[in-house]
């Protein structure tokens, strides 16, 4: 494999950024504008299409995540920041990862049968009900037995208002949102803050950025994981750690897992209790994915946390915003597209709701999570001490998508025709999954890595110890 910043060898070659979308989102992470002259963009155009700038999102967030991984690296070598080149080819593959994926020649399942878009007695409705628990309490929640299938369920929703569906999920823990107009919300892309003035620990010379930092992984699905797989990637030592009882689908686990480990720890039990605090006593970052107050139950508020361990770097993700009444709802990638107006701007001629090219929210997220990490990692040790607290959302992201980016071209970029072939972003290893066929991540700088040190193992099976 190549250096990850290798331009095109077809086609024009890296071309200055003058792109407003990287410029906004680093300046959201604080990033020294000065550095955005370092970043360059090559590859074909013709990817990811959609009637929204999805590939400008996609480039922006990926590119913003490479020169902050350039920055740190530069600061453990003494060095200068790296030139980042950002492939538009190996954005448009990793942002829909989870699609390329084969495990020993099988494709895996990416929604189940209940997931979807549904005509009801006045709209339509989005469902996401992947894991069992979710199908479960959806059924549940509309009085039909466990047996239903795809023509019971659509026949059902066809006499119920979408938002009555809505809530009454809502109420029984399910997963459906009426598909909604745009709305005009307009939401922070991050929001960061200092929180104590405890010195950070000192990180000496090291061939990757994140060498050395230990990344406690609180996160489900898409957007964390790919944001802690993305950590994994650069050096960090990523502990991923789920409760017994909660499944997993393990092809997600799959894709997203890569260079990381994965255990399990019962937050009700007081022996792991006690092994989940020796972690959190030498972490330097914790990223959460879960509903908002689900883990203060357990004291991993993020306040506590900081509490606890002053200096900290802590990450939280939601779906729908920190304010507002929907702030604490459950949510996914798909859900926030119907309920943000998406899924109808993506409409086909036949007025069913549509859906982005990729699940751009999670994917783009995930990498402005760890470049906000990585950031953090950076501003602790150059400009001010003391423990972060990171927030994103989902929402955010999709309020970006809607009203911060231009879909204009910057003026002085030629298109590019460069033929798109995801193969050439694409490699295959050994897991003990079997032999896996993935996309390899986008993030390039000079002298980033050009792969995984190690394939995902086992779901919920590595001790739960830091290397």
């Amino acid at each position: 494999m190549t250096d990850r910043s290798t331009p095109s060898p077809s086609g024009p070659g890296p071309v200055p950024v003058g792109d407003r979308p990287t410029a906004d989102a680093w300046a959201a992470l604080g990033g020294p504008a000065d550095l955005l002259e370092r970043v360059a963009f090559h590859g074909p155009d013709a990817v990811l299409p959609s009637r929204l700038p999805v590939l400008r999102l996609a480039r922006a967030t990926v590119a913003a995540c490479s020169l902050a991984a350039a920055e740190l690296a530069a600061l453990r070598s003494g060095g200068p920041v790296p030139e980042v080149g950002i492939d538009h080819g190996a954005v448009a593959t990793a942002f829909v990862s989870e699609r390329h994926l084969r495990i020993d020649g099988r494709t895996p399942v990416s929604f189940a049968p209940l997931s979807g878009f549904w005509q009801t007695a006045d709209g339509w409705l989005r469902t996401h009900a992947n894991y069992p628990h979710h199908r479960e309490r959806l059924l549940t929640a509309l009085g039909l037995p466990a047996d239903t299938g795809p023509e019971r369920l659509a026949a059902e929703l066809r006499q119920r208002p979408a938002a009555s569906v809505q809530e009454r999920a809502y109420a029984a823990g399910a997963l459906a949102v009426a598909v909604a107009p745009v709305r005009e919300t307009a939401l922070p892309l991050v929001e960061s803050r200092v929180v104590d003035e405890a010195a950070p620990r000192p990180l000496g010379p090291a061939p990757l950025p994140a060498a050395g930092i230990r990344v406690l992984d609180l996160t489900r699905v898409i957007a964390g994981p790919v944001a802690t797989r993305t950590l994994a990637l650069l050096g960090a030592d990523v502990l991923r750690v789920d409760p017994p009882r909660l499944p997993e689908a393990e092809d997600a686990h799959v894709d997203t897992g890569l260079g990381k480990r994965s255990t399990r720890l019962d937050l009700a039990d007081p022996a792991d209790r006690a092994v989940l605090e020796t972690l959190l006593a030498t972490a330097d970052v914790v990223v959460t994915g879960y509903r908002p107050g689900s883990l203060d139950a357990h004291g991993l508020a993020p306040e506590a946390l900081l509490a606890r361990r002053p200096g900290l770097v802590v990450a939280q993700l939601n779906a729908w915003g920190w304010t507002g009444p929907w702030s604490g709802r459950r949510g996914f990638d798909s859900l926030v597209q119907a309920g943000f107006g998406i899924a109808g701007i993506e409409a086909g001629a036949d007025g069913r709701p549509g859906v982005l090219p990729a699940q751009a929210l999670d994917h783009g997220t995930g990498y402005l999570i760890a470049a906000g990490v990585l950031r953090a990692l950076t501003d602790q040790r150059t400009t001010r001490p003391g423990g972060r607290r990171l927030r994103y959302s989902l929402a955010g992201t999709a309020s970006w998508l809607l009203e911060g980016i231009a879909p204009t071209a910057d003026p002085r970029v030629l298109p590019n025709d460069e033929p798109y072939d995801p193969a050439r972003w694409i490699t295959e290893a050994d897991s003990p999954y079997g032999r896996l066929r993935h996309a390899l991540s986008p993030v390039a700088y000079a002298g980033a890595p050009a792969g995984w040190s190690r394939p995902p193992g086992r779901w919920g099976t590595d001790a739960p110890a830091w290397h």
